[in-house]
């Protein structure tokens, strides 16, 4: 059975590491649920879809407001196991987003997408997300 929830729990949120990784490999586990506590005090979530007791998709976001969107729910991490691709379950976890947004009376999802992560791309434009703006950066 798949079931999508928030992860509430330091264990929930421990069982997300492993798939996070895979997008964000710079992360320590011994540091995981210190780090997203943290963020969860600004405003970040971690929702993750479960298959038979296992984690295989997770999804990082926020929801925010500014003066160009309104309202709107901001995608910091989304990614499926590598090992479990091509199962639908970044699409469900992708339209749970989108329903959580609209309970939540958001105007907008929006995320960023690196350059280089192309079959991402593939997956949002498939999703009906728009290419909307370019994100620029500078490191200090």
């Amino acid at each position: 059975m798949v079931l999508i929830q928030l992860a509430e729990s330091d264990s929930q949120i421990l069982g997300c590491f492993s798939v996070m990784y895979q997008l964000r490999p710079h992360l320590e586990e011994v540091n995981f649920v210190e780090q997203v506590r943290y963020q969860m005090k600004e405003g970040y979530q971690l929702a993750f879809l479960e298959v038979e007791g296992q984690a295989v998709a997770v999804a990082g976001f926020r929801i925010s407001t500014n003066l160009g969107f309104g309202k709107f729910l901001y995608v910091d991490d989304l990614v499926v196991d590598e090992l479990k691709r091509s199962k639908s379950y970044g699409e469900q976890l992708f339209q749970w987003l989108i329903k959580y947004a609209k309970i939540h009376n958001c105007k907008h999802l929006s995320l960023d997408s690196a350059v280089h992560r192309f079959r991402a791309h593939r997956f949002y434009l498939i999703q009906d997300m728009n290419i909307t703006s370019h994100h620029f950066s500078i490191e200090l």
